[in-house]
């Protein structure tokens, strides 16, 4: 039987898989910075991986080359970057005094981590899943991502902010994980619906936040992951059972 002849592929239809897997080099990048004790230099590059995870797969549907192979390259940089890059930076920053125990916890947050992308994977091809909402079960990888290095923004920010002991440090590190393995629903943004009339105001506040960022960026860090622990408090009081 003979084969059907391939269609090439426009070069720009490989932009997404090409984003993907700089941001997998952006978080092995952020190890390798964590290791020589380079954390803001580490957390930067895990931002600039967290910016690409979000841009990637929108490009990927604008551009219609969404395919199978794109999305598993996606879930292995969501793991790679969020999953074992953002706990080794906290290990290699605060934890070295307290390696074992510090170990055990970097490993909770990294299998949690996976366990939330696999059935994340499983939703997604599952033929028969019903949907019915547009939140995400449990927190996303990336927002456990940002939530479990709060403590190392705090201290880029505050430069005299007291830090948390170690034991502690620890134990917050394995709630994140299990957060993200959770049954709490939190809101995808991808539902957001934005009237015409408040488009502009919208766009303002874009600037704004990228500015905040581009001039205080840890401060904005913390105030951003502040607002979303809120934001899942006040969610998961507001909604029933």
């Amino acid at each position: 039987m003979a084969r059907a002849p391939r269609r090439d592929v426009a070069l720009l239809q490989l932009l997404p898989n090409a984003l993907t897997l700089t941001a997998i080099g952006a978080g092995l990048s952020a190890i390798r910075a964590a290791v020589e004790h380079d954390f803001k230099t580490a957390a930067l590059l895990l931002l600039f991986a967290a910016l690409l995870d979000g841009v990637d797969g929108r490009l990927a549907r604008m551009l219609g080359s969404h395919s199978k192979v794109g999305a598993e390259l996606d879930s292995l940089a969501d793991f790679v970057n969020f999953g074992v890059a953002a706990p080794l930076m906290l290990y290699f920053w605060a934890l070295q005094d307290y390696r074992k125990i510090g170990w055990i916890a970097v490993l909770i947050f990294a299998v949690c981590c996976v366990l939330r992308l696999a059935r994340f994977n499983v939703d997604a091809k599952s033929g028969d899943a019903v949907k019915t909402s547009d939140d995400f079960i449990g927190v996303p990888s990336p927002a456990g991502a940002m939530l479990v290095l709060l403590p190392m923004f705090t201290s880029f920010a505050f430069a005299d902010a007291a830090l948390l002991p170690d034991p502690l440090l620890c134990v917050y590190m394995a709630a994140i994980g299990l957060l993200m393995i959770s049954g709490i629903r939190t809101s995808s943004f991808k539902s957001l619906r934005i009237a015409p009339g408040n488009i502009r105001y919208v766009l303002l506040g874009a600037v704004v936040l990228i500015a905040a960022v581009l001039t205080y960026p840890w401060i904005t860090l913390v105030a951003l992951c502040a607002a979303y622990i809120v934001g899942v408090v006040w969610g998961s009081l507001r909604r029933p059972g």
